[in-house]
């Protein structure tokens, strides 16, 4: 799961509000698809790199690992460019975003992480691109409308679901993980939604700092309750593992983290939001490829089901 609030370009599954067509260029040219190709790839990729990543490390210590370091890298990489100042936020603007974090980046990110020692990838992500129906839900819960055609497509994103968690028809993968994995899209969603009604810091990359500093120090705080730091041995960590947490760092966190920014300036957004329906897509590819996960029936109709709905939030939600 990638990073945070509409404000937010570390939230995907929840864009800001679309600045209008006057405000974009007329024509897309070669960036514009080379930065959607980012954000499809990469984030897609996660689920895979995350599978590899907790097959030698502690899930929740190398989420606390990941995250400290891309907000790091972020931090500087803002103050090199654009000064020091850049970075200042109010106290208030500073607990909003600690608060989005804990709950996208510990809650969401920090369960799917667990239950993919369980989960194979692929599924996860399937289960993951549900996010957009339980934003619907959560702003109508909050007294947002929502018109039919949406609550339509929330309701097929819904069958999707119990097609994906039934007990024996996603093979040997156990129902609590699966429920983990839901528990994990509900909790990211319940950030995305509050984080448009919080005084958060202006600048999406800013806020993202501070976000993923809060990730970071929720999950290690649940590591070291779950006892991960004393049973961590760096020798005992694979090199793929290695390799894996250094790309959700500097790929997953950071390079399509500033495409999808720069995407939302410079691109119309229901061809931006194509994302939150594609990344399942290459996940299932990738976990399919590189891990031989298996491609159920269940899940191929299940998970078409998910991404159908999606799609059809999409277009009536752009």
């Amino acid at each position: 799961m990638s990073a945070t609030s509409p404000q937010s370009a570390a939230d995907p599954d929840c864009p800001p509000a679309d600045p209008g067509p006057e405000a974009r260029p007329a024509g897309l040219g070669a960036a514009v698809w080379a930065a959607l190709g980012i954000v499809y790839v990469v984030w897609g990729s996660t689920y895979l790199a995350i599978r590899v990543v907790v097959e030698t490390m502690p899930p929740l210590l190398s989420g606390a690992l990941r995250f400290a370091a891309a907000a790091v890298l972020l931090a500087a990489g803002l103050a090199a460019r654009r000064g020091i100042r850049t970075l200042r936020v109010t106290w208030r603007q500073f607990a909003s975003a600690a608060a989005v974090g804990a709950l996208l980046l510990v809650g969401g990110n920090g369960m799917v992480v667990l239950a993919e020692r369980t989960v194979p990838s692929g599924l996860a992500a399937l289960l993951v691109a549900s996010v957009p129906l339980w934003v619907v839900l959560l702003r109508r819960a909050f007294g947002t409308r929502t018109g039919p055609a949406t609550l339509a497509g929330v309701l097929v994103g819904l069958v999707g679901l119990a097609v994906l968690t039934a007990p024996g028809l996603t093979g040997q993968v156990g129902l609590s993980g699966l429920l983990l994995v839901v528990a994990a899209a509900l909790v990211w969603a319940l950030g995305s939604v509050l984080a448009g009604k919080l005084p958060m810091p202006a600048d999406p990359f800013v806020a993202s700092v501070y976000e993923m500093l809060a990730g970071a120090a929720g999950a290690l705080v649940l590591s070291f309750l779950r006892g991960e730091p004393g049973s961590f041995e760096p020798a005992a960590v694979s090199t793929a593992s290695w390799v894996a947490l250094g790309y959700l760092v500097l790929f997953g966190s950071i390079v399509a983290f500033t495409s999808y920014a720069w995407l939302l300036q410079r691109a119309p957004l229901p061809l931006v939001a194509t994302y939150a329906y594609v990344n399942p897509v290459v996940a299932v590819f990738l976990g399919w490829l590189f891990l031989s996960e298996s491609l159920t029936w269940p899940i191929v109709v299940g998970g078409a089901i998910v991404v159908g709905g999606v799609f059809l939030v999409a277009r009536n939600e752009r």
